[in-house]
């Protein structure tokens, strides 16, 4: 494990961030493009040309697109109820139960922020109602050996606790062009309403722009690769998102009273999501950067994901040693990890400090694993530092507020006189005599 002394330089290596859009793609990926587009183009121009399809042809395009980076075409789009209900059939009885465990576990949380979260209120003649979005489309990625049914659920389940009346799931199907029977039942457990096969930037935009046979969200969430990224960008304005996510990224937190072997366990959790994902350990001594990293090799040998978790090690993963847990900390928040575990004495104590993360995982027993399935909270969480400014998907992203004004005629002559001065020194004289009628009960004045 790449081992790096000093902020500074851990700023210049390790916690050097690469801009969306500059990832560099698979050799086959681009080879593949340049096919489908007659050029080699930068993956924002791939993603405007399928956009612009999508929006002209609906179903054609995407059905085209699908098949063309998959080779897959299926009959029809959507997942029938039927479908859905025969997945039960195919799926580990316990896993199913795993699944009921997880997703109460979710919706208790989800339930009690919907129980702290904006609430419609009217005081002195003004207020807001809070409404859930009606119609979501919610993506759910999938890529070689995985499936993703927590992301079903960590998706889902804050969209239907906030009251969203419509959630649609689009997600690519697999290579036999058929959907998980597990992910279908994790759509079932969350209250999906529709379920549609497709993927890939073609799949956001049939959300964005409807089709045919998709019908046009208001709001498109959840996480995908680089071209679903891309594509959420292209089409805000269209419609809403949550965020734009990048790979997954970890930061531990370890001093002298971390256990390597736990801290290598978290660092290794996230380094096996994909080859771009990001972990990293911020610890106060070369003592506990080598035995961590030692443990890291011995543990990468375990996994069944390990030549994914080793790249991502290779790449992207290593060690920053710095002078105390607080500069750890300072550095840790500076970079806005989408999950930050905190291995250190007093754990708690220190986690009082953290500026910037999307979730903070407090201490030995709260392995941030735990959060990914069962522990409650969205695993949905800002990536690439966007933890500065943005929150993990939650009850929040399905509720619009709408203010509304119903004042009477004493709050009218109290805080209309005001209103007519400033609109009147804008210039907007309309603005000032609709205020100024009132307040002269109906007579025209000058």
């Amino acid at each position: 494990m790449r081992i790096v002394h000093g902020a500074d330089e851990g700023r210049r290596t390790l916690l050097r961030r690469q801009p969306l859009g500059e990832t560099e793609l698979p050799a086959a990926i681009r080879k593949k493009n340049a096919e489908l587009f007659g050029a080699d183009l930068p993956v924002e121009q791939q993603v405007r040309r399928i956009l612009d399809d999508v929006r002209r042809e609906g179903d054609a395009a995407v059905t085209r697109y699908g098949k063309a980076f998959t080779g897959v075409e299926r009959a029809a789009f959507e997942i029938s109820r039927d479908e859905i209900a025969a997945s039960y059939a195919t799926v580990d009885a316990t896993l199913v139960d795993a699944l009921r465990e997880a997703a109460e576990h979710i919706r208790a949380y989800h339930e009690l922020q919907r129980q702290h979260s904006s609430r419609s209120f009217s005081e002195r003649g003004v207020g807001m109602q809070v409404r859930a979005i009606e119609r979501v489309g919610m993506y759910v990625p999938t890529s070689p050996g995985a499936v993703y049914p927590s992301s079903v659920l960590m998706t889902g389940i804050p969209a239907k606790v906030a009251g969203v009346e419509e959630l649609i799931m689009m997600s690519p199907p697999g290579r036999d062009g058929a959907m998980s029977p597990l992910k279908l039942v994790a759509a079932d457990i969350a209250g999906v309403d529709r379920v549609f096969a497709a993927g890939g930037a073609e799949g956001i935009g049939a959300l964005a722009y409807g089709t045919q046979t998709v019908p046009r969200v208001d709001k498109i969430v959840g996480p995908g690769n680089i071209f679903v990224t891309v594509a959420k960008r292209e089409v805000f304005g269209s419609v809403g998102i949550d965020a734009l996510y990048g790979p997954s990224e970890t930061i531990v937190i370890a001093d002298d009273t971390a256990d390597p072997m736990f801290a290598a366990a978290d660092l290794l959790a996230q380094a096996e999501h994909d080859e771009l994902a990001t972990p990293i350990l911020l610890c106060t001594s070369q003592a506990i950067a080598e035995a961590v990293g030692a443990e890291v090799e011995r543990q990468l040998r375990l996994l069944d994901r390990e030549e994914i978790a080793r790249t991502s090690f290779d790449a992207r993963g290593g060690a920053v040693v710095v002078g105390s847990v607080a500069e750890a900390v300072e550095l840790g928040s500076e970079y806005a990890p989408e999950h930050m575990c905190l291995l250190v004495r007093d754990a708690a104590a220190v986690a009082k400090t953290v500026r910037n993360a999307g979730g903070i995982f407090v201490g030995d027993d709260a392995p941030e694993s735990l959060g990914d399935y069962t522990a409650g909270p969205s695993h949905v969480m800002p990536t690439s530092g966007a933890a500065r400014y943005a929150s993990p998907l939650g009850v929040h992203d399905f509720l619009k507020v709408t203010s509304v004004v119903a004042v009477d005629v004493a709050r009218l002559r109290e805080a209309g006189p005001a209103a007519a001065r400033i609109a009147r020194a804008e210039g907007f004289t309309a603005h000032a005599r609709a205020i100024e009628l009132r307040l002269q009960g109906g007579e025209p004045g000058e």
